[in-house]
């Protein structure tokens, strides 16, 4: 692959956000929104802000009529990776592009007293003296995201979301952005829609407030996200309901296990109907729209690079653990040796006396760590692997010829991996099982297209993200899955709910 290509694989994340007003049939506002064309500067913030939302603060993350007081949101598609709104703080208005982002519980904006930080002078800035609205809180606050942190105080003013004014809504207005991301991305800032148990200063997300406030017909709030790239809606956020012109049948509703973000249990995942394994007995899973792809444990996104025949790096330890040690795990997986006890029992793995002790599958793909602890990892992942194929009925052979080729499947280190685009038509359905039902996506739904100067670089939509026990594994359902099928965010029931996109 060349330069430029890997250029534009690194950093495709951010979006654009010009807007018109116009007031549908329906009598609800609509906010639509504008897509500028790619340029590499919006590729090279993309990256960061994927990485900004993906790793927020190290994880440890019936049908509803529309009526008046519902508040439709609609939002701009950049790439199909990143959907942008904007919103108001004060009296009069003042304007901001921000991420809703179900993945964090903030909101924050830049502010006029931002005097060090470059990524201020670039965007839109609260400015609380032209606000008659505005009351003075001063306490200061820190956000520590992948790659920088945001810094600043927390005030307290209206905010305009649609057609809904939140009175008094507690937000940060920041003075310090130490993140390319804020330098180069063309939103001003974000606005969190998860729960408060992760609102840094016990700030209520927006939704708590209009609820608080009876602003809203119903608890929920949800979402559509479209994904086709010539249209000129991106999408829609809807506060008190759904617009039902969105999606197909009827939604189906799982739990919220886990508050903090919007997790809920999930079962296995199937490539062309077949289980992966891994997750069988169960996975947690979060719903993030400020995730660009789908994230999950590096074992089933190798399997799942295979079988699209996506291309990462190869991995030398990978392969060396399969080649000494295959057969040997192979012989002890037949006697029905416990799986998580095999890698401990070749040496290649501490055994606690309850589970293997190696550090997170992502050292493989993300850090340079060499001895023991990788070659543990490498070895839990090829005991799954090899695990999978026995229930296959598969030969000795076939077996580790599989598991050698996952080796060679593992992502890049940023977690992305390219694919033929003229294969596309070849590939398989894969299929996420949620609440015993089965939610399919095909393979125009789960590869991402990127085009630029009549080139089309085609990238799958499944990166490698580990979170370890207890918290993991962990399944990140992000714009990818958002797209294929609309959500409900459900706070007064707490549960979420998944239909088929219209």
């Amino acid at each position: 692959m060349g330069q430029k290509h890997l250029l534009l694989l690194a950093c495709f994340w951010v979006l654009s956000c010009s807007l018109l007003l116009h007031a549908s049939s329906d009598g609800l506002l609509r906010i639509n929104l504008n897509k500028k064309k790619l340029d590499k500067e919006a590729l090279t913030a993309a990256k960061f802000a994927k990485k900004e939302s993906r790793l927020r603060r190290s994880m440890g993350a019936g049908q509803y009529l529309g009526a008046s007081t519902d508040d439709i949101v609609p939002l701009d598609n950049y790439l199909d990776t990143q959907y942008f709104g904007e919103i108001g703080i004060g009296t009069p208005s003042q304007n901001f592009t921000v991420i809703f982002d179900t993945g964090s519980s903030n909101l924050w904006v830049p502010s006029s007293k931002c005097y060090f930080s470059i990524a201020c002078y670039l965007h839109h800035r609260y400015k609380s003296t032209k606000s008659k609205t505005y009351k003075k809180n001063g306490e200061s606050c820190t956000i520590t995201y992948g790659s920088g942190q945001i810094a600043g105080f927390f005030s307290e003013d209206n905010v305009l979301v649609g057609n809904l004014v939140v009175q008094n809504q507690k937000f940060i207005e920041t003075t310090r952005e130490t993140s390319p991301t804020f330098i180069i991305g063309k939103f001003d800032g974000i606005l969190g829609l998860g729960f408060p148990e992760i609102s840094v200063g016990e700030a209520p997300p927006i939704w708590q407030s209009m609820k608080e406030q009876k602003l809203v017909a119903k608890d929920v709030f949800s979402f559509w996200l479209n994904r086709d790239p010539d249209a000129s809606a991106g999408g829609e956020l809807v506060f008190g309901g759904v617009d039902p012109n969105h999606y197909k049948g009827n939604h189906t509703y799982v739990p919220v296990t886990r508050k903090g973000y919007w997790q809920f249990d999930m079962g296995d995942l199937l490539i062309g109907g077949h289980s992966t394994g891994y997750c069988a007995g169960g996975c947690a899973a979060i719903v993030d729209s400020g995730t660009s792809l789908l994230a999950g444990p590096t074992t089933i996104v190798a399997q799942v690079n295979h079988a699209i025949g996506a291309e990462g790096i190869i991995s030398t330890e990978c392969k060396e653990v399969v080649r000494e040690y295959g057969e040997m795990i192979l012989e002890l997986l037949i006697a029905e040796t416990s799986p998580q006890k095999v890698c401990t029992q070749i040496g290649l793995c501490v055994f606690d006396g309850a589970h293997s002790v190696s550090n997170p599958i992502e050292s493989v793909v993300e850090k340079q760590n060499l001895g023991s602890d990788l070659f543990c990892t490498a070895c839990e992942m090829a005991v799954v692997w090899i695990q999978n194929q026995l229930q296959e009925n598969k030969t000795k052979e076939l077996i580790l010829n599989y598991a050698n080729q996952l080796c060679e499947r593992l992502p890049s280190p940023n977690g992305e991996s390219t694919v033929d685009c003229d294969q596309i038509s070849k590939m398989p359905n894969l299929a996420f099982t949620i609440a015993n039902m089965t939610f399919t996506l095909t393979p125009e739904q789960y590869i991402v297209k990127l085009e630029q100067a009549g080139q089309t670089i085609c990238i799958s939509g499944f990166m490698a993200y580990d979170v370890p026990p207890p918290r993991g594994p962990l399944w990140i359902l992000g714009d990818v899955f958002m797209g294929a099928y609309h959500t409900v965010f459900d706070f007064g029931e707490n549960r979420i709910g998944f239909a088929k996109s219209a």
